[in-house]
């Protein structure tokens, strides 16, 4: 059990969104507790009623010599990353309140399972802040009994995650002529969005503690939500989310295509006892959902890797075919992230990750084949809408692998262009001797990975993959492991997050042209000109630019403000001075409002060279604004 302890002047906190399936009930209203001691509280593995008991206990005893008789407990999962399960932590946050009123303490509690706003006001004293530690062999043995849906719950964690928690890492900055610089002889002054990277994975600090920009605005423009009748983490997806996401899925498969992956579909669950899968596991850094079926263990699935790789091994490879490239879209892949890491569209324990597997000969032909899909994702993600003025890339690796290929590592940094984060170990924990991955830095502070490539130096040999060299003779290859997009949910909070930090600095938040799920918005200034106003609407439809008509009862201003509400990239006001012209007053988001007269084909020459190469998809929802349903609450 962790407690961080905090003697305030009040507490003002509001729950925001149900976290878990237990989540207690609550009102989504403020709260405010005045003069009081917080316990903001995580439960962990193994703890049980007598720590319960032990906590409060030195808080009566604090709570004496400040001659306070007042405390709040705040279920805080961010403090541990050794988190029990939610149902007995459940068990143990009411064991507290009850010895807490059983021995005279004025007690509040924060609903447990709940996203939560709040706003604290910290006293100066000495005393005003403290941090606790328990265990359970500091308290007697009285346990917590979990339920059998406790049970159930429980999951498998790998050795590398394990690992993950425990193994050292020296910190870097990679410079773009190849040095290493120790991260805290770095000069950060013109690397502001790298030094905020470096302190979020140098701390390792998972948690999400307030509601990051993207969320509200996912839900206001009607792209995602959460899904209350679901896992947390699984997300339901509107029609202009899902248009969005639809679009970014066949680009990044398009582009993947044409750099010669193969496309193949593999099962959504796999054996959990299959020898090969099972070794795999605990060298992959991920939590599993696990199922039964008849007299099978399985698990779902967390990338593409095993399916591609069982089929690699019943292949017939010879080097001629090297590299061999496997590609599939995963709708989705899993993860059961813990509760207090699952946020909006960063972090989901269901995913759609493009992945694509790369077999190749030795550490030469890797080594190109690495630099050809580092310059493919960093074009990829160009074309969605990030440049490399959003994000940074950590690269990962021993100090082994570093000696022996320092030109090659040198090479990625100077192809980037910009410093790197570089994570040095002793020795390797996991099945990649370097990994890169590419991180949005957001407007809380916090990265999120998107794209990725990985040298796997284990898996041939554990699937049993080989090919036949020239010699006749079989040999394992290396195994690349890229995502030239990241998932494809990341994107689409990146998106948002960028729009967001746009907005702040004056520029008008929109999504790219390509994504945008009304390109068009055409307001006729009254019923009589909609007959026109939809023919035109055709001719711009027939050139496969998604364009919409503002039919409402709304005035014309109330119109135009929501199509900017709606981010609608151009918006044109259509009465009989512009029928009959011919020559259309646009209003152009990207300028600001700027108004440009154009004819319409002006007009469509204008979008149809931004959105060139890009797919198309028709309008997600009707023509008509009236027929049209409200999906966000």
């Amino acid at each position: 059990m962790r407690i961080l302890q905090l003697h305030s002047n009040f507490i003002v906190f509001k729950p925001v969104e149900k976290e878990i399936n237990i989540a207690e009930e609550a009102a989504k209203e403020d709260v405010r507790v005045e003069e009081v001691v917080v316990l903001f509280t995580a439960i962990e593995e193994g703890d049980d009623t007598a720590l319960a008991q032990k906590a409060i206990d030195d808080a009566r005893a604090f709570l004496g010599r400040l001659k306070v008789n007042r405390i709040l407990i705040y279920p805080f999962a961010h403090l541990s990353s050794n988190l029990s399960q939610p149902s007995q932590a459940l068990a143990v946050i009411k064991a507290m309140d009850a010895y807490a009123k059983q021995k005279g303490l004025e007690t509040f509690r924060a609903p447990f399972g709940w996203n939560k706003q709040f706003t604290i006001s910290i006293k100066g004293h000495p005393l005003a802040e403290m941090a606790r530690n328990y265990t359970p062999t500091s308290a007697a043995p009285a346990q917590v009994q979990a339920t059998d849906e406790a049970k159930k719950e429980s999951e498998p964690i790998s050795a590398a995650l394990k690992a993950e928690d425990t193994m050292k890492s020296h910190w870097h900055i990679l410079q773009t002529d190849g040095q290493l610089v120790p991260v805290e002889e770095f000069k950060f002054k013109t690397h502001n969005n790298l030094q905020k990277f470096a302190n979020y994975e140098i701390k390792k600090t998972r948690a999400v503690t307030q509601m990051p920009p993207h969320v509200p605005l996912m839900k206001r423009l009607e792209i995602a939500d959460y899904e209350p009748g679901s896992d947390p983490g699984n997300i339901r997806w509107y029609p202009k989310g899902r248009l969005i996401k639809s679009l970014l899925e066949q680009y990044v498969s398009l582009r993947v295509a044409q750099y010669g992956g193969m496309e193949v579909e593999t099962p959504l669950m796999y054996d959990f006892n299959h020898p090969s899968l099972a070794s795999y596991l605990n060298r992959f850094p991920a939590r599993q959902y696990v199922l039964k079926s008849e007299d099978k263990e399985l698990f779902l699935r967390f990338a593409a890797c095993f399916g591609q790789f069982l089929m690699a091994h019943d292949a017939q490879i010879s080097y001629k075919q090297l590299p061999l490239k496997l590609f599939e879209l995963t709708r989705y892949s899993f993860r059961r992230e813990k509760s207090g890491e699952v946020v909006g569209l960063k972090r989901l324990r269901a995913f759609t990750m493009p992945d694509c597997h790369a077999f190749c000969a030795d550490y030469e032909q890797a080594k190109t084949e690495f630099m050809t899909r580092f310059e493919l994702s960093l074009d990829v993600l160009s074309n969605i809408g990030l440049g490399k003025d959003d994000y940074e890339i950590a690269l990962r690796f021993t100090k082994d692998f570093y000696t022996e290929h320092k030109e090659f590592i040198a090479a990625l940094a100077q192809n980037f262009g910009k410093p790197m984060l570089a994570e040095v170990w002793n020795e390797r924990f996991f099945y990649f001797a370097l990994k890169w991955d590419l991180n949005f830095v957001d407007n809380q502070d916090k990265a999120a990975a998107l794209s990725t490539d990985q040298i796997d130096v284990e898996n041939a040999k554990r699937y049993e993959i080989t090919y036949v060299d020239e010699k006749g003779e079989k040999q394992y290859p290396l195994i690349l492991h890229c995502s030239p997009s990241g998932a494809i949910e990341r994107d689409i909070y990146a998106l948002l997050e960028k729009a967001y930090r746009e907005q702040i600095t004056g520029k008008a938040p929109m999504l790219p042209l390509w994504l945008s799920p009304t390109q068009v918005r055409l307001i006729p200034l009254s019923d009589k000109f909609l007959t026109k106003v939809t023919e035109l609407a055709q001719q711009i439809t027939d050139k496969c630019i998604r364009v919409d008509i503002d039919d409402s009862s709304a005035t014309l201003q109330k119109k135009i403000r929501a199509a900017e509400q709606e981010w609608i990239p151009y918006i044109i006001v259509m009465g009989e001075k512009e029928i009959e012209s011919g020559t259309l007053s646009v209003r152009i988001r990207e300028e600001k409002g700027k108004q440009e007269n154009l004819a319409l084909e002006q007009l469509i020459s204008k979008i149809s060279k931004c959105i060139a190469d890009k797919p198309f998809k028709p309008l997600p929802l009707p023509l008509y604004l009236s027929k049209r349903p409200v999906f966000h609450g």
